[in-house]
Parts: structure tokens; C-alpha cells; sequence
């Protein structure tokens, strides 16, 4: 009979708690702000303001003896889309467009192109790309290059032969075979903002209620720590969640990101990193006893590393060793193998299953050390 009264009172105090907590949050939008507008705001910005792709870059076109074959090949140019062709009248101003930064690279025919080429010799082209962005340098070049063997090969089959060439490659791109870079950016970009939500909304939680007085109130009661932390976990996971279905919601039907996994792993995977962003925002509120303080080092400690070295932007197995080990203590960085497995390749469970694991054992290990640091007392 003891027992099951102890029981029902467990749980009318955690029912209690809950919901004093949503009605704080009802009391104070901007709980709801970052749950539901933060999300909103980045994936907007960072969704169309980031991208690795380059498409119609200025570039300087010099052919200072024009003809029928290198009006054909700059033609090849004026029809990609990676490329938007500035045609120069020499060198120098090509040069004076690179320098102003008018242009970001320069493809130069020699005067005497056309005859080399239909005399079966070599009919070199000069390219000049600016390097100061060593990323965009070597994509242009790439495309310069493929522009260039396609127009080889176009000629050729318009000659009624074929392009000898030693080696033919046919590439297959699976997973985004439109290789587009919002399709990998915008599923990492999910795990950023879970982050910095899930850190923010329970990191100010704790560190409110020590500023408010409230906490010496709650630890007179006859509820114990454990009740306090549930109390605030359960209206804040539940507020994560729907702040994560939004996302996703935006990624599919705002920036048309496939989503081939299953729906339910990719819900159940999220919880588990919810868990522990909420962890991670609990374990800086029990140590932190003021908002502004606890605010600044969730972004620190959370978001900043999240962004870095979470492979979100930055390839992970390019980085030195060093940071290629500290990279193994972010949860993010599981989070985005799987969100970019699920969004583009489905239910790869070599992927997921390993990457879920380590969010679960960070998800207990940080509600390990915030119960472990959380104690009922005022000092």
C-alpha cells in the first residue's frame, strides 16, 4: 500500500512539474523562438546562402583570331551553365579583368588555333584560374576540362569518327546523382541546429531558475532531483521535436533534399541525439547558475564545434589526426553520418547502427554527470 501510494506520488509531482514547465514555456516565447524560429531562420540562411557548387563563373575568353573551330569551342562555354564567358580582345585586358576581379579565371586560344587544329597537331589552350580560393580554382579547372573533352568528342562524332583516347571513363554518381551541394548540406545543417536548440533550451533552464529565486522554492519541496530533471527534460524533448520535424519538413518540401530512409529511423536517431544535446544543455545549466553565461558557453562548447568539426562543411579524413580524434567526442558528428545516410542513401545500417550507439552511451554519459552534479542543496 506504501509502495503504491510512493508511486502515485512520484508520479503526480513529475506530472506537476511538467506542467509548470509548459506553462513557463507558454509564459516565455522565447523557448518557443528557439525551437521553432531558429530553425527557420538558419536553414533559410545557411540553406541558400551556403553552397559549394559554382555555376556561371565570369570567365575571360581570348581569341584573337577568331574562325569556324574556335567560334565552335567557345561556343562549348556560352552553353554551360558552370561558366557565364566575357569575351576580351587581348591578354591585357583579360589580365587588368582577372587583377580587378571582374573575372575569376582566363582560357586563351593561340592566334594560330584553327590551323594547328585541323592540321592534326596539338592546338594547346591556355587556361589562367585566380587562386586565391584554392576550392573554386580546382572546380574551375575541372570544368574547363570537361567542357574541353566534351567538345572533343562532339567534333569528333561530327567527323563521322571517334575520339581516340587511351582510357574512357564512365562515371556513376549514386547517392546524388545531381551533385548538388545543398543535398548534403542542408541534412548536416539539421544536426548544427539540433544542436545549439537542444543545448540552448535546457542550458537556460536551469540557470533561470537559480536567477528567479524559484530553485530554493523547488528544493524545499518534497521533490526529488530526479523528478526536477525529468520535469525539465520531457516539455523541452518535446519542444526539440517539434522543432526537428520542422526542419526536416523544410528540407524535403522547401529545398527538395530526398529523403530515402525510413522516416521512423530517422525519428528514433534524432531522439537519441536530442537526448544528448539536451544532456550537453543540462550539464552546462547545473554548472552555470546565470543565463548569459550558460547561453554563451552552449554556443561555445556546443554549436561553434558542431559547425567545425562535425563534417557538416569540412571533410573529417582531411583534417590533421589530432582533430580527426577530437572530432570522435562531438555528437554532431554521428548525427550528420546519419542524417546524410538516411536523407541520400536510406536505411544503411552499417552507417546508422555504429553512429546510433555513440549517441546513446554520450546521451547516458551526460545525463550521468548531471545527475552526478546535481545535488538538493543551495550552496
Amino acid at each position: 500500500m506504501t509502495t503504491s501510494a510512493a508511486r502515485g506520488g512520484w508520479r503526480m509531482r513529475l506530472r506537476g512539474l511538467i506542467r509548470k514547465e509548459f506553462r513557463q514555456i507558454v509564459r516565455d516565447p522565447s523557448s518557443i523562438a528557439i525551437a521553432f524560429l531558429m530553425p527557420v531562420a538558419l536553414l533559410l540562411l545557411f540553406g541558400y546562402g551556403i553552397s559549394l557548387d559554382a555555376e556561371e563563373v565570369p570567365v575571360a575568353l581570348v581569341a584573337p583570331q577568331p574562325s569556324a573551330a574556335s567560334a565552335s569551342f567557345t561556343s562549348a562555354f556560352y552553353g554551360s551553365r558552370y561558366f557565364a564567358p566575357r569575351p576580351m580582345p587581348d591578354m591585357a585586358a583579360a589580365e587588368a579583368a582577372l587583377m580587378a576581379g571582374r573575372v575569376d579565371g582566363i582560357i586563351r586560344l593561340q592566334g594560330n588555333f584553327a590551323r594547328r587544329l585541323e592540321g592534326g597537331g596539338s592546338a594547346p589552350v591556355q587556361v589562367i584560374v585566380n587562386g586565391v580560393d584554392a576550392n573554386n580554382a580546382r572546380m574551375i579547372s575541372g570544368y574547363v576540362q570537361s567542357t574541353w573533352a566534351n567538345w572533343l568528342a562532339q567534333r569528333a562524332q561530327a567527323a563521322g569518327g571517334e575520339l581516340d583516347m587511351p582510357v574512357q571513363v564512365e562515371p556513376r554518381i549514386w547517392f546524388n546523382g545531381e551533385m548538388r551541394s545543398r543535398n548534403f548540406l542542408v541534412p548536416g545543417l539539421i544536426a548544427v541546429i539540433m544542436t545549439l536548440i537542444g543545448a540552448l533550451l535546457t542550458a537556460l533552464v536551469m540557470a533561470r531558475e537559480w536567477e528567479r529565486g524559484t530553485m530554493e522554492a523547488l528544493m524545499v519541496t518534497p521533490v526529488a532531483i530526479r523528478e526536477i530533471l525529468l520535469g525539465k527534460l520531457i516539455p523541452y524533448f518535446v519542444l526539440g521535436t517539434g522543432g526537428m520535424l520542422l526542419a526536416v519538413g523544410m528540407a524535403v518540401f522547401l529545398f527538395d533534399v530526398p529523403l530515402r530512409g525510413s522516416l521512423w529511423v530517422l525519428l528514433i536517431c534524432s531522439s537519441l541525439f536530442l537526448l544528448a544535446a539536451l544532456g550537453m544543455g543540462l550539464l552546462i545549466s547545473t554548472i552555470a547558475r546565470n543565463q548569459f553565461v550558460a547561453g554563451q558557453v552552449a554556443i561555445i562548447a556546443t554549436f561553434l564545434p558542431a559547425f567545425i568539426l562535425s563534417g557538416f562543411i569540412f571533410d573529417i579524413g582531411s583534417m590533421p589526426w589530432a582533430l580527426r580524434g577530437i572530432t570522435h567526442l562531438i555528437a554532431a558528428r554521428y548525427f550528420v553520418a546519419i542524417l546524410q545516410t538516411v536523407f541520400l542513401a536510406g536505411d544503411v545500417w552499417p552507417v546508422i547502427l555504429p553512429n546510433a550507439l555513440a549517441l546513446l552511451l554520450m546521451a547516458a554519459l551526460f545525463f550521468g554527470l548531471v545527475r552526478r552534479n546535481s545535488r538538493k542543496r543551495l550552496e
